[in-house]
């Protein structure tokens, strides 16, 4: 299969160029022994590398090869992780000043976008799982409830799959956005994986932004940003307004790679690991498939009666899970976990059996008060003060364990005590909040 971008940079240093140009290193061997091998394709804009934020190749022909995959118009590569993408994706989707049906589970950077683009959110909550003790699926039926009550809204941004890898049904909840003249965005982050397993987790949305490096063998921030309906030239420039005019070339090649790998043997190596992960799920107490239920098949959320003590156990047998909440562990298994790795997790589970189990549920409360808008809360004059004492006070920032990012009390909204508790139950770790002065 093809790499372009990939090829035009090993054309370019194959020449051996006297590099007048940036980066600094000149195309050398990098002070630190791991990154050397970088050097030779890290450029910059040059007639044969392209520009990512302009019409040409190889950069239109490397991101076609993405947007056939993931059925979409066109891909967009994003050097700023999806917090790139889900910014880009809100101000294509939405006017500034508009009211937007949001996801209340969303990562904080969109509720960073709120503030950015001065959107007014109107809150879709996500069903408690009793049995699971998680949040659930977003539901077609709250989302036309809402669509109903809410006329003037005209995007939907929602989060699938979720951190412990719970899927909404894209498809069925993209056709009701749309027969209310509205667009859906999805914040796909942990999904890039799965189109290569054979599903389609983003069929029917109007964008998706996803993170090739948190599942797939990418570099670290790098993301792709899927659109269908808006023109290629607006979706370059909104998304240069969001990300660094200089661009990292070795972030983009490993994306083209990346694809071009999952394309043949990675494909198997994810089936494998799929194999592995449903493995793991049958022998240990852990989130299931079924009822209604779809998860992604490699992402293992574990049952466990005191989660982050249970990471710990887990890390003094050299296992670090992606995350743990008060009664989770989630781990991020992907095509690069061998059978050595898959061995070593099984075995650390094996010892730790006796603390595996459903845990006290920790639904969380109703939704915060909104006291200012979020752009008002991003923008006034704050203060930090100790997090207990904030009772009465509103958050200037998101207040959000993380991972993964969720904040339990958003910019704008009033902190009261049974907040304060809340977190306290779950662990939440920070002892100070911004607050509005």
């Amino acid at each position: 299969m093809p790499t372009p971008l990939y090829d035009a940079l090993r054309a370019y240093a194959a020449r051996g160029p006297a590099r007048f140009h940036m980066p600094g290193h000149k195309g050398r061997d990098l002070p630190l022994a791991e990154l050397r091998g970088l050097a030779s394709i890290d450029v910059t804009e040059l007639p044969g590398t392209g520009n990512l934020y302009e019409p040409g190749e190889p950069f239109d022909a490397a991101q076609a090869l993405w947007a056939e995959r993931f059925g979409f118009d066109q891909c967009q590569f994003l050097t700023g992780g999806s917090t790139q993408g889900v910014h880009t994706g809100l101000a294509l989707c939405c006017a500034p000043g508009e009211r937007v049906l949001m996801d209340r589970g969303c990562h904080r950077s969109a509720f960073h976008a709120l503030a950015l683009l001065d959107l007014e959110p109107v809150w879709l909550e996500r069903p408690w799982l009793r049995r699971e003790n998680l949040t659930g699926p977003i539901s077609p039926e709250a989302v036309e409830q809402a669509l109903e009550q809410n006329p003037d809204v005209k995007t939907v941004c929602i989060t699938s799959p979720t951190y412990a890898g719970v899927l909404s049904n894209v498809g069925a909840l993209s056709r009701i956005v749309h027969a209310h003249g509205a667009r859906l965005f999805v914040d796909g982050a942990h999904g890039a994986h799965l189109p290569f397993l054979g599903l389609a987790p983003f069929w029917g949305a109007d964008a998706a932004a996803v993170s090739a490096h948190k599942t797939l063998p990418a570099m670290g921030q790098s993301a792709l940003l899927f659109a269908s309906g808006f023109g290629p030239e607006r979706v370059r420039q909104t998304a240069s307004v969001y990300g660094t005019s200089s661009p990292s070339y070795p972030m983009m090649a490993s994306m083209d790679a990346a694809r071009d790998w999952m394309e043949g043997e990675g494909t198997w190596e994810y089936q494998r690991a799929a194999v592995r992960v449903a493995e793991l799920r049958r022998k240990f107490p852990s989130l299931q498939p079924g009822n209604g239920l779809s998860l992604d098949p490699t992402r293992l959320t574990l049952k466990v009666e005191d989660g982050p003590a249970f990471g710990l156990e887990l890390e003094r047998r050299g296992i670090f899970a992606e995350m743990s909440d008060g009664g989770h562990i989630i781990l991020i298994c992907t095509c690069c976990d061998d059978d050595d790795a898959f061995r070593r997790l099984d075995q650390a589970l094996e010892a730790l059996r006796s603390r595996m189990g459903d845990c006290p549920p920790l639904p969380p409360p109703p939704l915060p008060r909104a006291a200012v808008s979020p752009r008002q809360a991003m923008f006034a004059p704050r203060e930090t003060a100790p997090l207990a004492d904030c009772a009465g006070r509103i958050a200037a920032a998101p207040i959000a364990p993380y991972p993964p990012g969720v904040p339990v009390i958003a910019p704008g909204e009033r902190i009261e005590k049974k907040y304060l508790a809340y977190l306290r139950e779950i662990g939440y770790n920070k002892t100070n909040a911004e607050v509005l002065c």
